[in-house]
């Protein structure tokens, strides 16, 4: 995830925080070290950028956000950035290299390499130390990943690459460790659920349309871009809303894989289309991500969209004029399917140490 849009922005008093309560929809205000999902959204409630942004010091925030939005948030920051000289904002994306540490080992591999503990007890979840790992220092570690599994994201200055990915691989030998690229961390995230900007969220999406409320501050009196248009959209009703479609009676080896823009029915009406999609290897099926609305009123008007009509619908995925059986949920699938697949990736990984 080298190449994932990297900024950082300072002040000498509290300019920082203040620009970016103002532009994010979370809360910001946070103790140093804290890590905060957020979306920075236009006045239409919509998503201009999704970020990650770390509390680095009192005044000073390290900002992550996809590839694709270097340009973009750059652009949309510096737009809504005051003229004054005691605040600045810094592209460092050159000066990382972005190591994802994962798996349910991935805690021990780092223990060894940092000599502290890196429990949750010590290190929880949604939190970044500046650490040594290795011979190298200044090492920003997170408590995060994006695929939804327990691991840590490492922001190597660029001159500890090479040494610290050497490092990792060695101590992570006896635990089985693996190579996997950029693009299996994103198939992974389709069956958390997470979705991904430029493919699932846009300037047009809301937090409300995809189960993001609980990402913004409307407990606080902060008036941030996009507050009034979400303020509106509470009390009118959500007329659209993100699902997980899990396909059934779909053969993976047969036939065509889905792949974004597949017209979705419910009880065989057309209702939405998919966004993005991946095989899940937890559950052994296909899953995609998109958007569904109910028909319009009589009126023509649009209709508000409930935890009902969701859930009590027969839903079907058009794959190339092939329509797949599939289960609509509006949250993570998490049952009996995950602890199975431990089990035998705990056994798995006991017969490699047994060897």
């Amino acid at each position: 995830m080298s190449s994932f849009t990297k900024f950082e922005l300072s002040s000498t008093n509290n300019q920082a925080l203040d620009l970016l309560q103002h532009l994010c929809a979370n809360d910001l205000d946070v103790p140093v070290g804290h890590i905060v999902h957020t979306g920075m959204l236009n006045e239409r409630g919509g998503y201009e950028n999704d970020c990650s942004v770390v509390r680095v010091s009192k005044n000073s925030f390290f900002i992550v956000s996809p590839t694709d939005q270097q340009v973009h948030c750059w652009a949309w920051i510096k737009k809504h950035m005051p003229n004054d000289p005691h605040l600045h904002l810094e592209d460092v994306s050159w000066k990382y290299t972005a190591l994802n540490l994962i798996g349910p080992r991935a805690m021990d591999v780092l223990t060894e390499l940092s000599y502290v503990s890196m429990t949750p007890d010590h290190f929880p979840s949604m939190f970044c130390k500046e650490m040594s790992v290795g011979y190298a220092n200044g090492i920003r570690v997170m408590s995060m990943t994006h695929t939804g599994e327990p691991g840590f994201m490492l922001y190597v200055p660029i001159e500890y690459a090479l040494h610290v990915y050497n490092e990792l691989m060695s101590v992570g030998q006896k635990y089985g460790i693996r190579n996997a690229g950029y693009y299996a961390l994103r198939s992974l995230r389709i069956e958390k659920f997470f979705a991904f900007w430029g493919q699932d969220l846009d300037a047009f999406t809301t937090p409300l349309e995809c189960g993001r409320e609980f990402r913004v501050k409307f407990d606080t009196d902060t008036d941030f871009l996009g507050r009034a248009a979400l303020l509106q959209q509470r009390h009118d009703g959500v007329f659209r809303r993100f699902v997980m479609l899990i396909l059934e009676d779909h053969d993976t080896e047969l036939d065509l894989w889905p792949w974004w823009g597949e017209p979705v029915y419910r009880n065989d009406q057309l209702a939405g289309t998919t966004t993005s999609s991946a095989y899940s290897y937890t559950l052994e099926r296909h899953i995609c991500l998109g958007f569904v609305s109910p028909p319009p009123s009589p009126e023509g008007l649009p209709t508000a969209i409930t935890p009902d009509f969701i859930n009590r619908g027969d839903y079907e995925v058009d794959i190339a004029g092939q329509r797949y059986p599939a289960k609509a949920k509006l949250y993570p699938f998490s049952s009996l399917f995950t602890q199975q697949k431990r089990r035998k990736d705990d056994m798995e990984l006991s017969n490699l140490q047994g060897k």
